[in-house]
This record gives structure tokens, C-alpha cells and sequence, in this order.
């Protein structure tokens, strides 16, 4: 007897099976751009959800803190504690998490209840990045494997750098609520799609909490994490209040923020292709080179920002350099240690995701202490400390070379 869904059983005799396979991966692809997005959506809407609520903009800033601070815990817990079970079924459970996060953000009338949801979205980013981003060979077996992990990271992507503009455009025009509501929608979409496409993803092995820091062991994979800290941690330090700072200090009405805020994810796209490219040859050279365009676009907002089409260009060179940050460094950790990658993934998720709800918090504080301008600043000089962090692995190679002579 087949252990495969009905849904998938039923498709089996309309569909040709390479055609079942591309919409399977398709629809994890959309449950990763639709758990992204919702991540980062606050980050476009926190002007208006911070006057709505009745917060500060660095008080806001814990919505970003709180997915992270869940996403960090939940990545090893997931990991382990889905043992022998289903896949799918925990796919489904994870994007079922996203679903019920946005209906309470979206019908919340007080600041707990909006923290609430994003404790729950937490959950659901963190297991997903571990859980959901594995699956793609299997839901697209070889020859054509590599094709699904490539959509799954494709919908990764298009979240990090489409989903921010989407949101502030759809907060524009009906109000931030109805942007929470309509990634709710996408996400019960996305179930329909899981319930429908996937196969049963019985576990090729458990993961146990011993394997976790398997990372570690690699010199190379613990300079890559590090340089991962600061540059994620540095972003989200300054990026979590690009929308208030292009509103307060470069004077831009929302209209035009939204407009700039989707240059960024234009240029984020064409990053990313730029990014895959500069890493497929040198994956070392594509993080240092990232770390500096980030922190010297931050830098520069903080010089000239308040000129308006200074700041249109430096948002422009901002988004082409956040666009190539995911997958420079998974590209530089997955040729650092691809062996230990598989058992310590949760590790790389959790600092990535903690870095995240760091960086948020901090610049929070920042904000409500010294102002806008110095979360530029302070995450900045974060941003480009990942460059000299990588040349670390310079010295190292050297050293080595050394001893060997």
C-alpha cells in the first residue's frame, strides 16, 4: 500500500510525475516567501503600527526581536523533537503557526497580543529553515534535486528582499492590518497547495541534541558563523528603522517610501543573482565584499540621508548588497563544512536568528536613546565586521602553510 497522500495519489493519475514534483517543491518554495516575508513585514509598517499602537519605534522594533528570539530557540527544538515524525505533517504544523500569528497581529488591539502572534511565527521560521529547506531533493528527486532546493531558496530570497515593499505597499493602501491579514491568506493558500502536492517525507534519520554543534568542530565554519553574526546582527541593527528614517530625516512621505522600499527589493533580486555568482567562484570573496557594500551603504545613509536623492541611490546599493547576503554566507558555509551543514544546520539557523532579534533590540534601544541616525551608524560599523572576520581565514591558511614548511 502506498504511504503517499490521496491528494498526491489523485494527482499521480492526472499529472506526469516531473510536473507533480516542480508544483511539491513549488509549494514549499511559497511556504518559505511566505514565512519570510512575514518575518520581516513589520519592518515597512513600523511607523504606522507604532502610531496605532500607541509604542515607541524602538519599542516596535520587538516585533522583529520576538520572531527571532523564537526562531533561535525553536530551530534545535523543532530539529530534535520532530524525530520520527512526517515531514509533511510538520510542514503543514509550521505553516499553520504563520496562518494563526497573522490573524492575531492583524485582530490585536494591544501591543501583547501583536507580541503574542510573533512568538508563534518564531516558532514557525525557525523549524522551517531547518525542517522545510532539507526537503528539496526529496521533493524533487535527483536528477533534478538540486532544481528543488534552488526553488526553496528561491521563495527565501524573493521573501527577504520582496516582502518588505509588498507589505508597506499593502499597508499604504489599506492599512497595516490588511497586510497582516493577506499574508494569513497566503498562508492558508500554501496549506491547501501541501495538502494537495506533497508525498509523505517519512525522516531519513533523527537528530539528536548531540549532533547540533557539529559546526564547531570545523575551523572554517566557526569564522563563517561569526562573520554570519555580525553582518546579520548589523542589518537588522539599522534596516528593522529604514522606514521611520527615511520618514523623519530624509522627509519622504510613505507614498515614496514604499516606492524606494521596492527599489530595494528590486535591487535585492538582481543582488542575489549577482551574489550567487561572485560566490559560486569565490565564496569568501562574496561575503568580505558583501560585509563592506552593507556597512558602507548603512554609513552612508547616516552621512547623507538627508538629501533625497542621496539617500534613493544608497537604498538602491543597500538592496543590491542585502540581496547577495543569504546566499554568499550559505554558500561560504555549505563549502566550509557541507558534511557537518546536514546535522548543524540548527546551529547556523539559531545564531542567524538570534543575531536578528539582537540587532533589532539594540537598535531599538539606539533609537529611543540617540536617534535614527545612530542606528545607521553603530549598525554599520557592525555590518563590515564580518570583512575583516573573514580575512581571519586568510591568516589562518597562512599560518598552516607555514607549520607545513
Amino acid at each position: 500500500m502506498s504511504t503517499a497522500p490521496t491528494g498526491t495519489a489523485c494527482l499521480d493519475s492526472v499529472l506526469a510525475p516531473t510536473v507533480r514534483h516542480w508544483l511539491a517543491a513549488g509549494s514549499v518554495g511559497t511556504a518559505a516567501f511566505a514565512l519570510v516575508t512575514a518575518e520581516f513585514l513589520p519592518v515597512g509598517l513600523l511607523p504606522a503600527m507604532a502610531a496605532d499602537i500607541g509604542i515607541s519605534e524602538g519599542q516596535a522594533g520587538l516585533m522583529v526581536t520576538m520572531a527571532g528570539v523564537l526562531g533561535a530557540l525553536a530551530a534545535p527544538t523543532v530539529t530534535v523533537g520532530a524525530g520520527r515524525l512526517d515531514r509533511r505533517n510538520v510542514l503543514m504544523v509550521l505553516v499553520g503557526l504563520l496562518v494563526a500569528s497573522n490573524l492575531i497581529v492583524a485582530l490585536s488591539t494591544s501591543y501583547p497580543l501583536v507580541l503574542l502572534g510573533r512568538l508563534l511565527l518564531g516558532i514557525g521560521v525557525g523549524g522551517f529553515w531547518c525542517i522545510g529547506v532539507a526537503i528539496g531533493p526529496r521533493v524533487m528527486p535527483e536528477p533534478t534535486g538540486t532544481r528543488g532546493t534552488a526553488i526553496i531558496f528561491a521563495g527565501i530570497s524573493l521573501g527577504t528582499v520582496a516582502g518588505v515593499p509588498a507589505g508597506t505597499f499593502i499597508g499604504d493602501v489599506l492599512g497595516w492590518r490588511a497586510a497582516f491579514a493577506a499574508a494569513a491568506g497566503i498562508g492558508v493558500a500554501v496549506l491547501v497547495a501541501q495538502a494537495l502536492l506533497l508525498p509523505a517525507l517519512p525522516p531519513q534519520r533523527a537528530i539528536r541534541w548531540r549532533d547540533l554543534p557539529a559546526l564547531l568542530h570545523v575551523p572554517k565554519a566557526r569564522i563563517g558563523l561569526l562573520a554570519a553574526f555580525f553582518m546579520f546582527g548589523g542589518q537588522f541593527f539599522a534596516y528593522t528603522y529604514i522606514a521611520p528614517y527615511l520618514v523623519q530625516i530624509t522627509g519622504l512621505g510613505s507614498g515614496m517610501v514604499t516606492g524606494l522600499l521596492l527599489a530595494y527589493g528590486t535591487a535585492g533580486f538582481f543582488g542575489n543573482v549577482a551574489g550567487s555568482w561572485v560566490a559560486g567562484k569565490d565564496a569568501r570573496t562574496a561575503v568580505a565584499a558583501t560585509a563592506l557594500v552593507l556597512g558602507a551603504s548603512a554609513l552612508a545613509l547616516a552621512a547623507f540621508g538627508a538629501i533625497p536623492m542621496a539617500a534613493i541611490a544608497i537604498i538602491v546599493v543597500w538592496g543590491l548588497a542585502f540581496g547577495a547576503l543569504p546566499i554568499a554566507t550559505q554558500t561560504f558555509m555549505f563549502r566550509a563544512a557541507s558534511e557537518a551543514l546536514e546535522t548543524g544546520a540548527a546551529l547556523l539557523v539559531s545564531l542567524i536568528q538570534v543575531a536578528i532579534a539582537l540587532g533589532a533590540t539594540v537598535g531599538g534601544l539606539t533609537v529611543d536613546s540617540f536617534g535614527l541616525v545612530s542606528a545607521m551608524v553603530a549598525g554599520g560599523i557592525v555590518m563590515m565586521l564580518g570583512a575583516p572576520v573573514i580575512a581571519m581565514l586568510g591568516r589562518e591558511r597562512s599560518a598552516a602553510a607555514a607549520v607545513s614548511h
